[in-house]
């Protein structure tokens, strides 16, 4: 069995288009996160944006055609399975539909995973942070109520496990006030549904979270692209002035934060092991201007091609540590506001996906 044929490719994956009540109350009815995609516009020359979807469309995920389709693509270019953002706030989920109807209808038979983003929503899309719509609290009475609002989920055919043990991320780890013990509880309730256990990673999403795996009890942690922390040095695009006048960047540059996406690569790809198991991730692009009027994060210079390098250089370096320890994440497959996909859109097509497929499954080339 060749070194690719043994990795599991997970991309991440983002329930937000299709209407809920509680998006139409913050921001209008039939706000979804295409609203978002389709209202921004380039901040400077270069500037790649708006990314609009392709093949797709603008899909509506009440649909089951469109998660149909959104597998079908996902499978034939070498994507293992989704991992879908799962949403828990003491017992009120938000944007379970799509995974509720896969369990309702037993489609699409696609492997999927859930990775539990335990932030607080706040409107951030208006850009005040500050103000809370829905807030975490956690206590040991809502981590029993939580876990076993998901058994149901682990235990369909079609959901992804280690050694028969159901494959469960946390988002922010570090948000739980005793996380250990969180962790532990949520085992042996698993164990008393009979289940062999659970197979729980937390995701490096923040540098709070680095290393938190082996401290917490988890089994691996999970390699969030890009990684905050290997930045590169932010890029500026000058105003054209006399020379006498004191050259001055433009003002999205000093509004927006922009780098380097290959320099991004280089970064991550140059960090050092880490003394637990932690599974790399890889994202296509980055650009969250979409959803923030000022101070984004715009990844600029992404193609496929250094896509397609800096995915093949994972793949190398990458050795499971066990036959099914074997994943790999992408960030993402439909992140559209924050210009984060693998999903065809107008300017590239397929071509990103495209060179998914040529280093994680040759064979299907």
């Amino acid at each position: 069995m060749s070194a690719r044929a043994k990795i599991r490719p997970l991309a991440f994956y983002l329930p937000q288009f299709h209407p809920i009540p509680e998006n139409d109350a913050w921001w209008g009815p039939g706000f979804t996160e295409w609203t978002n995609a389709v209202s921004t516009a380039p901040r400077f020359a270069g500037h790649y944006q708006p990314h609009l979807p392709a093949d797709l469309g603008f899909y509506d995920l009440r649909l089951l055609e469109s998660r149909i389709a959104q597998s079908e693509i996902a499978r034939a270019y070498g994507v293992h399975g989704f991992c879908f953002y799962h949403y828990w706030f003491n017992g009120r989920r938000v944007l379970e539909r799509p995974v509720d109807d896969m369990l309702s209808t037993g489609r699409p038979d696609f492997p999927f995973c859930l990775c539990w983003a335990n932030e607080n929503w706040t409107r951030r899309w208006d850009g005040l942070e500050q103000e809370v719509l829905l807030a975490q609290r956690y206590s040991p009475e809502d981590d029993l109520g939580h876990i076993r609002s998901l058994l149901r989920y682990f235990k369909d055919a079609r959901y992804i496990t280690v050694d028969g043990k159901p494959l469960f991320l946390v988002y922010r780890l570090s948000q739980l006030p005793a996380p250990a013990a969180t962790l532990r509880l949520w085992r042996e309730e698993a164990v008393r549904a009979g289940l062999p256990g659970l197979y729980l990673c937390n995701v490096e999403s923040a540098p709070t979270e680095h290393g938190l795996a082996a401290h917490c009890g988890a089994d691996a942690a999970v390699e969030f692209a890009p990684d905050w922390g290997q930045l590169p040095g932010r890029q500026y695009q000058w105003r054209r002035r006399p020379p006498w006048f004191r050259s001055r960047p433009l003002p999205a540059f000093v509004e927006n934060k922009v780098y380097d996406y290959g320099s991004l690569a280089a970064n991550m790809l140059a960090k050092p092991a880490a003394p637990y198991l932690r599974y790399p991730g890889v994202t296509p692009m980055w650009d969250n201007s979409a959803r923030r009027k000022q101070d984004a994060t715009i990844l600029t210079g992404s193609t496929p091609e250094l896509y397609e390098r800096w995915l093949a250089a994972v793949l190398a370096r990458f050795q499971p540590r066990s036959p099914q320890e074997n994943f790999i994440f992408l960030n993402a497959w439909n992140e559209w506001a924050e210009g984060n996909h693998l999903e065809p859109c107008a300017k590239w097509g397929r071509r990103y996906l495209e060179a998914t497929c040529r280093v994680l499954a040759p064979d299907k080339v």
